[in-house]
Formats: structure tokens, sequence, C-alpha cells
């Protein structure tokens, strides 16, 4: 998993509430398991005018010009500002596989669906809360500026702007933050033991042959 330390990039501001993650990734494209692949299917029935299909070539699909990913000032934004209960609905951990994979590092919203917010660390993309009246200060500079951008300092937990307009500290769980930090997911977590594991198997099966 890559680290996360700071990240400075654009913003697409997507003003919608309770984005589910059927929107976010819609459920004809989950027979994988890998975590690349999803990106040009991220928000898929509102980015193309067409029904999209596992396989289709998608640089070939209508896109919706009124949709916020189509428009070119937006164009290869890494920080995602939408509103409160982002990620709502079914458990997919796909979602921020797809988020990751288009090229989100960060997410800016007032709140998130538990298991979204939880899947979100452990995939190496990080979902910061700030409140309302602060979300709603940065879809203003968002769409009065364009080319807006952010710098999101995880060690240091702020978000601040290039031009010192904005800037505000949140809050993140020490463990979360170690774990991106380090770029740790759960298989990393573990291989951290890996001499400890190595040497609990050693010393069980020494003393317990019969379980070899």
């Amino acid at each position: 998993m890559q680290p996360f330390r700071q990240v400075t990039g654009l913003v697409v501001p997507l003003d919608r509430a309770n984005v589910d993650t059927d929107a976010i990734i819609p459920k004809q494209f989950l027979k994988s398991i890998k975590r690349s692949g999803f990106g040009p299917n991220l928000f898929d029935e509102w980015r193309y005018l067409d029904i999209g299909q596992p396989g289709m070539d998608n640089a070939t699909r209508p896109l919706n010009p009124d949709f916020v990913l189509n428009q070119p000032r937006y164009k290869g934004a890494t920080i995602l500002l939408a509103r409160r209960n982002f990620g709502c609905g079914s458990s997919r951990e796909h979602a921020p596989w797809a988020l990751a994979d288009y090229g989100f590092r960060a997410i800016i919203a007032p709140s998130y669906a538990d298991i979204f917010h939880n899947n979100s660390y452990k995939n190496g993309l990080l979902p910061v809360i700030l409140p309302e009246s602060a979300v709603d200060r940065l879809f203003h500079e968002a769409a009065a500026f364009p080319g807006f951008t952010l710098t999101i300092d995880l060690e240091a937990q702020r978000v601040h702007s290039a031009n010192g307009n904005v800037g505000y500290d949140f809050d993140v769980d020490p463990f979360r933050k170690h774990c991106l930090v380090n770029g740790l997911d759960d298989i990393g977590l573990t291989l951290a033991h890996a001499d400890d594991i190595r040497a609990f198997e050693e010393r069980h099966f020494r003393e317990q042959p019969w379980l070899a």
C-alpha cells in the first residue's frame, strides 16, 4: 500500500449527499477481486450516458457532459470533496478500490458510512472529516477558483489551500494514521510480525511434532 504523508492535489467537488456504494461502483463491475481496473467505471451511471457493462471499451462510450468528473477543469483531480454520509449502502470494498484506481488519494466530507470509512483506511484512501461549515467553504472555493488545490498533511493533521485562505485541522485515529503513514494494510501489518510468526511455528511444531 502506498504511504500517505502529505498530498497536494486538484479538488473535484461532488455536490451530492448520501452517495452510496452502488453509485460509486455499480454492482455489475464487482466480479473481480483484484484492487485494480475499477477506475474507468467509477460513478459509471453518472459519468456515461449509456449503460455500462464489464468488458466495454470505455473510450468509445458517450460521456455525460454535466457530470463533474467529465469537466476539463477537474481532470487529474486527486482530492474528492463530498457531502454528508458518503459511501452509504452496501459494504463493498470495491468502492474505495475504484476511487483509488481512478487516482483519488483522499476524500473530504462531513461524514461517512462506517464500513466505507473503515475500508478506505485499509486501502490507502484518507477519509478526512470536516465540519459542514468548512466543507461548504471548500465547495465555494472550488467553484470560484479554477484549479483550486489543497494540501492534506496527514502527519500534521491539517488541510490547507496553497494561498492560505483556508485551513482546517482534522482528527484521525492514531493507529489508522500509523498504518497510512507507513503504507500498511492488513497484510502489511501481519508481515511486520513475520519473524515472530516463524518463531512461534517452529516452537509449536518442535513441542508438538505430531501436528506437522
